[in-house]
């Protein structure tokens, strides 16, 4: 029996992807679905699934191949997608590697047009807070765009026109192609640097949206926005709008209404001046005639014509209040004098001299009052202490020894008080009046109770 043989797992895979690989009707294959799961990795890659109501295929679009995009895609978003289906051999499963992709149903720079637009205006870049006025009669007109093409001769020729004192500078910039949008950005920095020009007109003329793309990138709205120069956005037709003519100060349809905005027209100046000075002529003459009349008026009153009187009566009025001034001055020293008269009073009264005197002789009066209270307390208690001391020495035992009596006592300095407290032989000290006696016992006789 023959033994069929196995493929390995590897093998078999392989296999089918060299068949996807040969097939021409899986090359540059045009498909249009739904973006799912949709995740941009840090390489730049990205990955997402594209599906619709029957069916769903893994994708792959590398960053070679969507740095070119213009717009970001998104989960749901409908596209029309250009891909080679292969197989992805480590996981076994089929899936397309995406060369181009375009939105569904709407233009891709459309599409771009409208997410960067809401970024920018999410993040407040066309708050009108923040728009900046211009100045109503600028000296220097700065012009940001190219130098060769039809816009720049329809500003300086309008200006001229328009406002022919006005110096204009021309920052070269290319307005169309990959680098435009870094040379609009390079004009505007190079021109705040310059800090010369005091408005700054930033535009081309008319094109295709794709000739005007560079205006709408988000690098040119940024520096539109940090420039310290008011910015005029003076794009293509009335009818193209751009992210610069969101992010500029203001607004022109055309390059030429750019120039017509930055700048007044010297006529209507010349006319303004000239009704200014109409205004300022007839003003004048009626404050003159107005004056002029009041100097009469004032020149015919009764007190030009006759002065001395006006001066009659305020030298009258001075008399017054001279003689009031000396009156309230001597109503004044007299309550002054008054007042220091009582304070004088008060403060000799109060005089520490006069307070220590009283105080020496309030101390004499209580010192007085002490020795004569010392002095009856004393004779009081020495009355006292004699009637104690007579009733001392009346029941003193020293009174009694006087009349004859002794006390006697024994080597352990007791007093004897029976013959039972003492012995034979015992020696005593018998205390005296006068002296004491030391003896000895010899014999002792005791009595009986009655004998």
């Amino acid at each position: 029996m023959e033994v069929q043989p196995y493929l390995s797992v590897k093998a078999l895979t392989k296999y089918i992807k060299r068949k996807f690989d040969a097939d021409p009707h899986l090359t540059n294959v045009l498909v249009k679905g739904e973006i799912s799961n949709f995740k941009r990795h840090s390489s730049g890659h990205m990955y997402f699934t594209l599906k619709d109501d029957k069916a769903r295929i893994l994708a792959v679009m590398f960053s070679s191949a969507n740095r070119m995009l213009k717009f970001r895609p998104e989960n749901g978003m409908q596209v029309l997608i250009k891909a080679d289906v292969t197989v992805y051999e480590s996981g076994g499963q089929y899936q397309m590697y995406v060369k181009s992709m375009q939105p569904d149903g709407i233009g891709e720079l459309y599409l771009a047009f409208d997410q960067l637009k809401k970024k920018l205006e999410k993040k407040g870049l066309f708050d009108e807070s923040q728009k900046r006025p211009l100045p109503v009669y600028p000296k220097t007109i700065g012009v940001v765009t190219s130098p060769t093409g039809a816009a720049v001769r329809d500003i300086l020729t309008t200006i001229k026109r328009r406002y022919p004192i006005a110096e204009i500078l021309v920052y070269p910039a290319l307005v169309q192609g990959e680098n435009a949008a870094p040379s609009i950005v390079s004009a505007i920095n190079t021109a705040n640097r310059d800090q010369r020009a005091e408005v700054l007109i930033v535009g081309r003329g008319g094109g295709s949206i794709e000739e005007l793309w560079a205006f709408n990138e988000e690098q040119v709205a940024m520096a539109i926005r940090q420039s310290h120069i008011p910015v005029i956005s003076a794009v293509g037709h009335e009818t193209d709008f751009t992210i610069a003519d969101f992010a500029a100060d203001r607004r022109a349809p055309t390059p030429t209404g750019g120039a017509e905005i930055a700048v007044p027209h010297l006529e209507e100046v010349l006319e303004k001046l000239a009704v200014r000075k109409n205004r300022l002529n007839r003003a004048m003459s009626e404050k003159i005639r107005r004056e002029r009349k009041r100097y009469q008026n004032l020149k015919g009153s009764y007190i030009m014509r006759n002065p001395q009187a006006l001066y009659r009566q305020q030298a009258e009025r001075l008399d017054r209040l001279n003689e009031k001034l000396a009156c309230e001055q001597l109503i004044h020293l007299k309550q002054a004098r008054s007042s220091i008269e009582e304070l004088s009073g008060r403060l000799n009264r109060s005089h520490p001299r006069r307070r220590i005197s009283e105080a020496y002789e309030g101390l004499n009066r209580l010192n007085d009052a002490l020795a004569k209270q010392m002095k009856q307390v004393l004779t009081a208690k020495e009355e006292i202490f004699k009637q104690k001391v007579s009733v001392l020495h009346a029941l003193s035992p020293l009174k009694v020894m006087e009349r004859g009596y002794s006390l006697s006592y024994n080597e352990r300095n007791q007093l004897i008080k029976s013959s039972r407290d003492a012995a034979a032989g015992e020696k005593l000290t018998v205390q005296l009046t006068d002296g004491s006696l030391h003896c000895q016992i010899q014999s002792i006789e005791v009595k009986s109770n009655g004998e």
